[in-house]
């Protein structure tokens, strides 16, 4: 599971979201519910994304159920990416609520998401009365997202890195904090010996999932932007990789 995070992290059910007891509210917080939360995502993106239909929905729970990650996955025509809606919550204040769009590579399931986390809202006074609306936004650029991911994958499938290049790069992510010391090991065995077929060749897009399959053990609390970091600083420095 993509969102299964090993470091405080638990998979769970829509049923169990539905089933983890709200918060009393208070003058300056305002809980919303993890499982409105994610049955919400789900309506509007299926209203909007008529050429889509929801192929999973994945859901992990941390610090004793206060803190919600999760993806919804869509599939159209591309066989090898859907598209992605990653999103959190907390309900013990921890986080804001938070979106984030891109592609989920079907074979492994990583992640590959783009731009920034959409910062729904603190949750203060009216953000049920918001929710809808930034949701229906958010998942207008969803679609936008996933069509610039598949186009980033499409150009990654095509350069080709030898392996120095890749660790070179490995280096890049670590220096820059995107890999942990805890994550350096699993990036370089995925990248010398893949798990998967698709990713044998010596590509940059190997060694992004190589990378995407480490950065599932990252904390809950920064899954969402490794994610992002990762695909800002791999796919702009490609001609560095693969000098």
């Amino acid at each position: 599971m993509t969102l299964l995070l090993h470091q405080g992290g638990q998979e769970c059910s829509l049923q169990d979201l539905r089933d983890i007891p709200m918060p009393a509210e208070t003058h300056s917080f305002k809980p919303v519910s993890h499982y409105d939360l994610a049955v919400n995502i789900v309506k509007v993106a299926g209203e909007l994304l008529s050429e889509f239909s929801l192929r999973s929905s994945q859901y992990g729970v941390a610090r004793d159920g206060g803190q919600l990650f999760g993806v919804h996955t869509f599939q159209n025509s591309n066989s090898e990416l859907g598209l992605s809606i990653a999103f959190r919550n907390s309900m013990d204040k921890s986080l804001s609520v938070g979106m984030a769009f891109g592609a989920s590579v079907f074979v492994c399931d990583n992640l590959a998401l783009l731009g920034e986390i959409v910062k729904i809202r603190k949750h203060t006074t009216f953000v049920h009365h918001d929710l809808e609306e930034m949701i229906l936004t958010g998942v207008y650029r969803a679609r936008t997202s996933f069509i610039s991911a598949v186009d980033d994958a499409r150009l990654m499938q095509q350069i080709e890195i030898s392996t120095d290049g890749a660790y070179r790069a490995l280096g890049h992510l670590f220096g820059h904090k995107v890999l942990s010391p805890r994550q350096m090991p699993v990036a370089l065995k995925e990248w010398n010996l893949p798990s998967h077929e698709e990713f044998e060749p010596r590509t940059l897009w190997s060694l992004y999932n190589a990378v995407t399959e480490a950065l599932k053990s990252s904390p809950p609390q920064s899954i969402l932007e490794r994610h992002i970091q990762l695909h800002a600083h791999l796919l702009p420095n490609q001609e560095r990789w693969s000098a």
